[in-house]
């Protein structure tokens, strides 16, 4: 299944890390929303249903069963509902400069709580016996690495220790099977294409049974439309229990976009974004990696190097220091030549010396 034509931009758009482009679909159903809300006729009942269908795609695109499956809003949010379970003094592992909002939740939770942080690559290696918790991401967002997540997930099941896997920059182009750690957390807007607003959390039912529901609100009941008022409403039985409240509108876009990536060959979709990746590398003199990416990032302090491709009309990027490109299914070959032509002109316009 070819995605691009689902897409109505995305020429010289290389920044799905940043943020993804709606698909059709999305548009259409929003303008739909909006016009009829506009019209005094706001449907909440699609949205509740919308909802429920975001969800469903999101558990298969993650191979995970439904009911392992929490709406959020941020991954934060849902972070920190792990982190209020982690024990007083217990240590939680994870990798060196990772994405702020899936390790400050556990730097600022107190208690005498623990945060040791280490490469990336020795992450599986530092797993101990005093280890409560493994955090990381899937795929790190400064600079595009790809975790060993099986070896990872290994080392954590050989202490006991749980393992926390944020998706938000794998999901949608990476193949993942969120079963391979006690909780997975992702924002859907990036490569997976949602309005922001719609997160998702996923949690085992063993590492479930250890969650208080600290964030319960009326969608979090067992039967959401029974549960608006008062405390004597039962919860849901599985992962809808740690639901937030939806923002409505945001599931209406992100249930179509969701759908389209759910119905998607995910093994078709790794081949394309990498294998555009990979053609940039090549050009840019980039060595191989033993475990393909989407995003490519390279050293760029300056800002020289997006600065050009900014001035060639090419959406791009920077994180940490480097320069961050992204290949989504709404790039082709196209894309990586004219962003290689524009950083080519870059190496060879002559040096200007101040005299």
């Amino acid at each position: 299944m070819t995605l691009a034509p689902h897409f109505s931009g995305g020429r010289d758009y290389l920044a799905a890390c940043t943020v993804g482009l709606p698909p059709r679909a999305t548009v259409a159903a929003l303008t739909a929303d909006l016009a009829a809300a506009a019209s005094g006729r706001p449907d909440v009942a699609a949205a509740t249903r919308a909802v429920e269908d975001a969800r469903r795609s999101y558990a298969s695109l993650v191979s995970t069963p439904v009911s392992n499956v929490a709406i959020a809003a941020q991954t934060s949010v849902a972070v920190s509902l792990i982190a209020a379970a982690v024990p007083d003094g217990a240590e939680v592992l994870c990798a060196e400069r990772d994405f702020a909002s899936l390790v400050a939740p556990f730097a600022h939770v107190g208690r005498g709580v623990r945060l040791r942080s280490v490469p990336l690559d020795r992450l599986a290696d530092e797993v101990t016996a005093d280890t409560w918790l493994v955090a990381f991401s899937l795929v790190q967002s400064a600079t595009g690495d790809v975790a060993d997540a099986a070896g990872i997930a290994a080392a954590a099941a050989r202490t006991g220790a749980r393992t926390l896997c944020d998706l938000t920059q794998a999901a949608g182009w990476l193949p993942v099977d969120a079963t391979l750690f006690d909780a997975t957390v992702c924002h859907a807007y990036k490569w997976l294409c949602a309005p922001r607003g719609v997160a998702f959390l996923t949690v085992s039912p063993a590492l479930a049974r250890q969650l208080r529901p600290v964030q319960a609100g009326w969608y979090s009941g067992d039967d959401p439309w029974a549960s608006c008022y008062g405390i004597g409403a039962p919860l849901a039985p599985d992962a809808r229990r740690f639901d937030v409240s939806p923002a409505w509108q945001a599931f209406v876009g992100a249930a179509p976009a969701l759908a389209l990536f759910a119905s998607a060959d995910p093994a078709a979709v790794h081949a394309h974004t990498t294998g555009l990746a990979n053609r940039f590398r090549a050009g840019m003199d980039l060595p191989e990696l033993d475990r393909p990416s989407a995003i490519v990032t390279w050293p760029d302090a300056d800002g020289c190097a997006l600065a050009r491709l900014t001035a060639s009309g090419i959406i791009a990027s920077g994180r940490a220091g480097r320069a961050r490109v992204a290949f989504h299914v709404f790039n082709d070959e196209d894309d990586v030549d004219r962003a290689l032509s524009a950083l080519r002109e870059e190496r060879a316009a002559p040096l200007s010396l101040a005299l």
